[in-house]
């Protein structure tokens, strides 16, 4: 339910630049960034636009907050689900795991025993490269993108946050993430950020453990 409103938001928020863009007002990237140029643009709108145009940004924006108001409504429940559940809580000492992902992977698998390694959970989740081969030679394609598609997504974004916003020196993994990053695509290293955190994901939530980083060698471990 959160999805679709988020989804539904998106779709507003596209209708509410297009209007303005149409009649020569642009405005900046960012769903924050144009709310908070809001006000401002309502009231240039009642003094450039129609009557009608500025009536029906109005009934955008209201949309807009009703909205915002049921997302914030739905998360603080899901945040509350994660806090009461210890499977949840020990997935969120994974970096880049949070209250949706907690969540959204033990409604999905529960404690993971339909799956006999990390391995077989990312491919489940379509977080494996395809592969052709011809004349002997393997080649890469796309990930598969099978298994539960929301899940997945969430991974993605999870990884995103997890390469730009974590600190490498901080992270059980962070140097291997480095040296993907000079030899491949960003798109291929957000795959396979995605890719890793849904295996140690998968050996937390089965062996009801929680991620630690190994003292010795610095690599990522549940313990």
């Amino acid at each position: 339910m959160r999805d679709r409103l988020v989804e539904r938001r998106t779709s507003l928020i596209n209708q509410f630049r297009a209007f303005l863009l149409e009649r020569g007002i642009t405005v900046r990237t960012g769903r924050e960034a144009l709310r908070r140029e809001v006000p401002a643009l309502l009231v240039a709108a009642e003094q450039s636009l129609s009557g009608r145009m500025h009536h029906l940004l109005q009934q955008l924006v209201e949309e807009w907050n009703e909205i915002d108001t049921r997302v914030e409504q739905l998360s603080g429940e899901i945040e509350a689900l994660a806090k009461a559940d210890n499977a949840c809580q020990r997935l969120l000492t994974i970096p880049g795991v949070g209250p949706l992902v907690a969540t959204a992977m033990t409604a999905a698998i529960g404690n993971g025993a339909a799956f006999s390694k990390g391995r077989e959970f990312a491919t489940w989740l379509g977080l494996v490269p395809q592969q052709h081969s011809t004349g002997g030679k393997a080649k890469l394609l796309g990930i598969s993108k099978r298994g539960n598609e929301y899940l997945r997504r969430l991974f993605v974004h999870g990884a995103r946050a997890v390469v730009s916003r974590v600190k490498r020196d901080k992270l059980a993994f962070g140097d291997w993430i480095t040296g993907l990053e000079a030899r491949a695509h960003p798109s291929v290293v957000i795959v396979a950020v995605a890719n890793k955190l849904a295996r140690i994901a998968w050996a937390v939530l089965s062996r009801q453990t929680r991620f630690t980083k190994n003292p010795v060698n610095g690599t990522a471990a549940a313990a």
